[in-house]
């Protein structure tokens, strides 16, 4: 079995190269200089000359804030990218894997969002995820779309968890915001889970989150507490900070039926934010 990665450089890719590597499976890596896919030839001619048996797409447009202005290329990269790769997919009946987000709810639910909710999305970034989803879901038959939350590792990226690392090594006093609630998601966690669930063929729609929810208060505040920082935590609410673009409040996702697919859940955010911790400290 050979696998095709896009967006290679990012930290969920880095994370299943790994994974993939462990398992002795053979893969193809590309980054954005190397596959562009909103380039539909580019993408037909790549999946064509590799032959993958399945393709894994991490390329995205995460740049949040930014989207509001910037909703074109969102639309391209996150829309036209996932149609592209859907397109040529089909076409030569292989596999695909899309990553979403919970940002495609409104958050007004104020309870765990399910696979049978109608997604609302309240800004660019999360209508641009929203018309992936539907190409992907419309375009091809052999899918996984996963929603996933919060993602966080050590790799290039910018995630939360390493800016609360980098104010706290900059500041005494820190303001979070607590009425943003969700759930992170530990990449290495999630590249071991994304690759099992391929295996179990029960292609569909997935939320790949663990089984607790958060503020992002709560969880600034755990990752302070591990790295010993004596400074003070002030919770706030989201109206404090003037974002171009407004976010969910509530946008936990329960995770049926991951467990019933794959067999186990993604581990609890507490444990998931420990071993990360200790992952940077021993790089270092």
């Amino acid at each position: 079995m050979n696998f095709l990665i896009t967006g290679s450089n990012g930290q969920l890719a880095k994370e299943i190269l790994r994974e993939l590597d462990k398992r002795g499976i053979s893969f193809d890596a590309f980054d954005h200089k190397s596959l562009d896919i909103t380039d539909l030839k580019s993408v037909r001619d790549a999946i064509r000359t590799k032959k993958p048996d399945v393709v894994i797409n991490c390329a995205a447009y995460n740049a949040v804030d930014k989207a509001e202005e910037d909703w074109q290329n969102a639309y391209l990269v996150n829309g036209i990218g996932p149609r592209n790769l859907a397109i040529t997919c089909e076409e030569n009946n292989i596999a695909l894997v899309h990553y979403s987000t919970d940002y495609v709810f409104d958050g007004l639910k104020n309870a765990p969002y399910t696979i049978a909710d109608d997604p609302n999305p309240i800004n660019q970034y999360g209508k641009s995820k929203l018309l992936g989803e539907r190409f992907v879901q419309s375009l091809s038959r052999r899918y996984f779309l996963i929603r996933v939350s919060w993602v966080f590792g050590k790799g290039n990226e910018t995630n939360f968890a390493k800016k609360v690392i980098e104010w706290s090594s900059k500041n005494d006093v820190i303001k979070v915001v607590d009425d943003q609630i969700s759930s992170p998601t530990y990449a290495i966690d999630l590249a071991k889970a994304t690759l099992d669930l391929i295996d179990t063929g029960a292609y569909g729609l997935y939320h790949m989150t663990g089984p607790q929810p958060c503020s992002r208060y709560e969880w600034a505040k755990y990752i302070l507490e591990l790295i010993g920082w004596k400074g003070t935590l002030i919770p706030v609410k989201s109206d404090e900070f003037k974002t171009p673009a407004k976010r969910p409040g509530y946008s936990f996702m329960d995770s049926f039926p991951v467990m019933e697919t794959i067999g186990y859940n993604l581990a609890e955010w507490k444990d998931e934010t420990k071993r990360f911790i200790k992952e940077i400290a021993g790089s270092r």
